[in-house]
Formats: C-alpha cells, sequence, structure tokens
C-alpha cells in the first residue's frame, strides 16, 4: 500500500497512538522526579541513568535465565523485570545515601553537582565494565508483543503499545492507592509536609525518603524494560535523553505534581510525536527544549501547578 492511500485520520490515530505510548514511559520516569522533589525539594538527576540500569539489568537477566533453563518466554521476561526493578532500587537507594543524605542542608548547589556527579559515574560505568556498543533487547522475548496487534477502526495497535499504556495506568492507580491510602504513603506526605514535625511524631524520616527513592527507581526500571522491547535496542546513554524529557514532563505539569507529570509527559510524548511526522526525527529531541522554554518563560509553575507541602 502506498502512502497516498493511507487515509490522513489513520495516520494522525497512529501517531497519536505512538506519542501517547512516549507519554506513558515519560510519566513513570518523571513520577521519580516530581516524587522527589515533592519530599526534598530537590532534583534526582541521576534518575535517568537508574533508568537506563533497569535496561540493562532486564536484558542480562533474561540472557541469564535463558542459559540456566531455557527459553521460557513469560516466566524469563517477568523475571527480568523483577531484577530490573531490584537493580534499579539497589542504585536509588545508593544515590539517596550518597548524593543526597549528608547534603540535605547543604548550600542548594551541593546536591545538585553531586548528582550530576552520580549520573556521569554511573553511565560510564556501564561504558567501561558492560558495554561501549549499543546492545539488542533479544527480540525472541518481543516479537510476540510487537508482531501482534489489535485493530481499532483503521488503526493497528500492536500488543506491546497495548501493555505499555496498560502496565503505566495500572502502575498510576497504585502508585496513586499508595499515597492517598496506605500507612507508608501517609509518613511519606508527612515528611514532604514538615521533616522535622514528621520525626517528632515518630515516622522514620529518612527511612520514608530512601523509599522514595526506591520507589521512583523500580518505576523508572520498569519503563527502562518497556523502552528496551519497543526499539529494540539500548544503549550507555538511554538515560540522558529519556531522563532530560521525563524531567521537562515533570516541569510541565508542575514539578512535585503526580498529576502533573502524567498530563505534561502526555504533552510532551504527543508533541514529540507530531514533530518527527512533521519535521523528521531529527527535530523530536528539539521539541523537549522548545516546551520547556516555553513553559519556564509563560508558566514556570507548571500546568496544574508546582506542589510542595506548605511548612507548619
Amino acid at each position: 500500500m502506498t502512502a497516498d492511500a493511507v487515509p490522513v485520520t489513520s495516520t494522525i490515530t497512529a501517531i497519536l497512538t505512538d506519542g501517547v505510548v512516549k507519554g506513558a514511559v515519560y510519566a513513570l520516569v518523571a513520577l521519580g522526579y516530581t516524587m522527589v522533589y515533592g519530599v526534598l525539594g530537590m532534583i534526582n538527576f541521576a534518575h535517568g541513568e537508574v533508568f537506563m540500569i533497569g535496561m540493562f539489568a532486564c536484558v542480562y537477566g533474561i540472557g541469564a535465565m535463558s542459559t540456566a533453563w531455557g527459553d521460557h518466554v513469560a516466566l524469563n521476561l517477568m523475571l527480568g523485570v523483577v531484577i530490573a526493578m531490584i537493580f534499579s532500587a539497589a542504585y536509588g537507594y545508593a544515590n539517596e545515601r550518597i548524593a543526597y543524605r549528608r547534603l540535605r542542608r547543604a548550600h542548594v548547589l551541593a546536591p545538585l553537582t553531586s548528582a550530576i556527579g552520580v549520573s556521569t559515574f554511573l553511565q560510564y560505568f556501564i561504558f567501561l565494565t558492560v558495554s561501549k556498543q549499543n546492545v539488542d533487547f533479544p527480540r525472541y522475548y518481543s516479537d510476540w508483543l510487537t508482531n501482534g496487534h489489535v485493530r481499532f477502526a483503521t488503526v493497528d495497535v500492536t500488543y506491546l503499545q497495548l501493555a505499555i499504556i496498560g502496565t503505566t495506568l495500572v502502575l498510576m492507580a497504585a502508585l496513586f492507592y499508595f499515597i492517598n491510602a496506605t500507612r507508608m504513603g501517609i509518613a511519606l506526605r508527612a515528611v514532604a509536609q514538615d521533616q522535622l514535625m514528621a520525626g517528632l511524631v515518630g515516622i522514620p524520616v529518612n527511612k520514608v525518603i530512601a523509599f522514595t527513592f526506591v520507589l521512583g527507581s523500580a518505576l523508572a526500571a520498569v519503563a527502562g524494560v518497556m523502552v528496551a522491547m519497543y526499539n529494540d535496542v539500548l544503549g550507555f546513554d538511554a538515560g540522558y535523553r529519556v531522563g532530560l524529557k521525563a524531567f521537562t514532563a515533570a516541569i510541565l505539569g508542575g514539578i512535585g505534581n503526580v498529576p502533573g507529570a502524567v498530563l505534561g509527559a502526555v504533552i510532551l510524548g504527543v508533541s514529540e510525536a507530531l514533530t518527527t511526522y512533521w519535521y523528521g526525527s531529527g527535530w523530536s529531541d528539539v521539541t523537549t527544549f522548545v516546551v520547556l522554554m516555553l513553559v519556564l518563560l509563560l508558566r514556570p509553575r507548571g500546568l496544574l501547578g508546582e506542589r510542595v507541602a506548605d511548612k507548619v
């Protein structure tokens, strides 16, 4: 079928679907930025590299399991995601201990510089010890999702696209419930409001803050696995680009605002997809910077407003 034979509405719908899929991935990563900022008022610039580590942990975990007991697609893939979440959560916890805990009361530039240093270290640690080249995701584990599709009207949506959107929605709902209806979620909100008062009433502030990093890192790992499957390739610098876009999404929606991070991610993903369609893939990254500049100039607090709890 030639390009002229494809209805314009079908093409636009397919582009919007791709944009929503990208936005879903950005949203999972953006939540890590917005949760840490909501609790500490700081930006974790090493979060993108935690996303990247999840990608590599999943691929090498799948390889190890395939060697150990064979190619059991569903089992190995699920365990690969679990391994990615564990490794990313461990790095997120280490990041909090190394780059933030001792610098919470330091000048604002101190933890920022430390986080950038951790980001650079993690990126080149993978570069020097794991792989300098891009690594292919094992297609045996992704082809059944990328080749299968469901047809909605005139648009084919792959199983992988549905899985990405569905997984993101489930994780968002679970996170919303966790923050608003569990003891740890209430403790997290209390620490975000006032660390001193939270400590005085018996809340283990350090543990709650560390858990925030762990939770955000685990969500980023899931996003990393989905991106690796979607693109069929991963590299040591993958976290930088996705992290930058997720950070932009968090600012767009309102840093510290969980619903805002989701809204900003979807808007950014759709904008990027439309830019790629109209002007080519070379301009997609430009969209990120244009959106970031416009938000900072026109609405610095984001679309839904920056959400940082008032101190008692």
